[in-house]
């Protein structure tokens, strides 16, 4: 049976990201067919740390995978997995593919999932967005098979690098409605919230918008549930100290229980989706795959994944607008149009398969 390599995460089970939400959900698919081994970080791994995962081989490393030391993180993945003879390696992010110019004889075993464009994150300094473009550029020009997860990617790679990828989104079916509605715990739990809300989700950075859509919301009679990792960053620190006062605006701290993070969700009124950094992102096929009317930043990523079906919106002055002036029949067409689309467009089974031709 053929060795398979994935690069690039923090570790399994998943609960940080994109890339951890996507090993988790094909990694045992890819197990039917190859000895599979997934690099994990062992500094953030410590208290829960096992060595098989989903019939997967979890290799721990003493090297943050995140921040600057997941260039290191990376590169000692990389080697270590063609010291170990792997046939295929994936490698999820490029931040550390500056060593692949010198990997060139193994070039065939490189296949490449960028994910969004890191290196436009306004959290990077100059210099840090410079090197995250050049590593994307040698990730792109020294890989085997580059992989897209939106066709704005695809387009983007072609356009930049003159390079074919091949799309493969994420699923959205693992995310099931049930009976998590009426969940009497978290009825009880969060029995303050108001009976209508918008809800919005996502990490603590500028990228993603999270100013704009609290500072449309601070003269407005409608309530949002703002959930992230407030207390991760100086920026989140300053945002949380300038809103948590506001009566209609209720900031919560980042949630890894996906039946917590449902019941808020199907709860909700509105998802508000603020990304503008690239790729499909797992947490709007979520809020799709549940069912929910979404307003979301404008660009041509989220316009690819919800297939032109949502609403959208530029700057405070959109969002506003839209917030004030969605009809009843509005939000049904888009619920109905956003259900549609993930069943029939994001499945894991789909997803798996993809993968697993791509590796063989």
């Amino acid at each position: 049976m053929k060795k398979i390599s994935i690069v690039g995460i923090q570790g399994l089970p998943a609960n940080y990201g994109g890339f951890e939400t996507l090993v988790e959900h094909i990694v045992s698919s890819l197990c039917f067919n190859y000895h599979v081994t997934v690099y994990c970080c062992s500094r953030n791994n410590k208290n829960k740390k096992i060595n098989k995962y989903k019939g997967a081989t979890l290799k721990y490393l003493p090297i943050n995978a995140n921040g600057f030391q997941s260039i290191f993180f990376d590169i000692v993945s990389i080697i270590d997995s063609l010291f170990c003879q792997s046939h295929k390696i994936l490698i999820l992010g490029s931040s550390g593919c500056i060593i692949l110019p010198f990997l060139f004889p193994w070039r065939n075993k490189f296949v490449i999932n960028i994910g969004g464009l890191d290196w436009k994150r306004s959290k990077w300094s100059y210099f840090v967005q410079k090197y995250l473009l050049l590593s994307e550029m040698l990730g792109v020009k020294f890989s085997n098979t580059i992989i897209s997860d939106n066709i704005g990617i695809s387009d983007y790679i072609y356009k930049t690098y003159q390079k074919e990828s091949i799309y493969i989104p994420y699923g959205s079916d693992h995310v099931k409605s049930s009976d998590v509605k009426i969940n009497n715990h978290f009825k009880l739990k969060y029995n303050y919230l108001p009976e209508k809300y918008f809800i919005s989700i996502a990490r603590i950075q500028k990228d993603n918008n999270v100013e704009l859509i609290l500072d449309s919301f601070k003269n407005s009679d409608s309530y949002i549930v703002f959930i992230g990792n407030w207390d991760n960053s100086k920026y989140g620190i300053q945002l949380k100290l300038k809103y948590q006062n506001y009566v209609n605006i209720i900031l919560l701290d980042a949630i890894y229980n996906i039946a917590e993070l449902n019941y808020l969700r199907l709860n909700s009124y509105i998802y508000i989706h603020g990304h503008s950094a690239g790729g499909t992102n797992p947490i709007l096929l979520e809020a799709m795959q549940l069912g929910l009317c979404t307003i979301c930043y404008r660009n041509c990523f989220n316009e690819y994944t919800t297939y032109n079906y949502s609403k959208y919106f530029s700057n405070s002055s959109d969002l506003i607008h839209i917030i004030n002036n969605l009809s009843k029949e509005d939000i049904l067409l888009i619920s109905e149009n956003m259900k549609n689309v993930a069943n029939n467009k994001y499945l894991w089974s789909e997803v798996s398969s993809k993968y697993i031709n791509v590796l063989n």
